[in-house]
């Protein structure tokens, strides 16, 4: 068995154990007849950081664009839980200059709601409204947040549990997650102090989330 085969049956080992010891993630696991909870991409991402030590022994979080998933880590690469997710509504992986701002006064055009690609050291905070959210680009207005109330509420809770990737596809840009996956994953695991979370490009080959160059830059939350 080669050594890229043995790392995807620990990866997979590891999910399942971890999910049969944590009620939590047996409640936030996919549901049923959604893409797979662990991709590919996903596990080769995974391998490439634990191997590296990318995230520096931080938590960690792998967003896959391509299957709308996030899988969060701890910081010795152990994985926690998996959900499905929002992501921005236009396909691409790279944010409009401007574009932060164009979101806090609700004029951003289609094509500038995207979710891009990279790798990101985020951080706990709190947007304009109080609410407590990761950031994992500040200048972007880019973040991890829980699923918001309001008029579409339902409609956004029915498009989380479909099987539809395209379904999946709505927000301004941001990665949305449950609300109850927030409070008993995000929260205790991102948002109390410093993190990496890496957003899987679905225009460039995955190889350039790690390449440290122009083409994959490192973006800092900070303000």
């Amino acid at each position: 068995m080669s050594l890229v085969h043995r790392r995807s049956l620990t990866f997979a080992l590891s999910a399942l154990l971890a999910a049969a010891a944590s009620p939590c993630v047996l409640a936030h696991t996919r549901p049923s007849g959604s893409p797979s909870a662990s991709s590919p991409a996903t596990d080769q991402a995974w391998q490439h950081i634990v191997e590296a030590f990318d995230h520096r022994g931080l938590p960690f979080a792998i967003v896959d664009k391509q299957q709308a998933m996030l899988s969060v880590f701890d910081g010795r690469g152990r994985p926690i839980a998996r959900t499905p997710v929002l992501l921005g509504l236009a396909p691409g992986d790279d944010s409009t200059p401007g574009v932060g701002q164009r979101a806090q006064q609700g004029t951003m055009a289609p094509q500038e709601r995207t979710t891009p690609a990279g790798r990101f050291e985020a951080e706990p905070g709190r947007n304009v409204q109080g609410e407590d959210i990761v950031w994992l680009d500040y200048e972007a207005a880019f973040a991890i947040h829980r699923l918001r109330p309001g008029p579409s509420k339902q409609a956004r809770e029915q498009r989380l549990a479909s099987t539809r990737l395209a379904d999946r596809r709505v927000s301004l840009g941001c990665v949305v997650v449950p609300v109850a996956f927030y409070e008993s994953v995000i929260a205790p695991v991102l948002g109390r102090g410093r993190s990496v979370v890496y957003v899987l490009p679905e225009t460039r080959p995955l190889h350039t989330l790690f390449a440290r160059g122009a083409a994959a830059p490192v973006r800092t939350a900070a303000r």
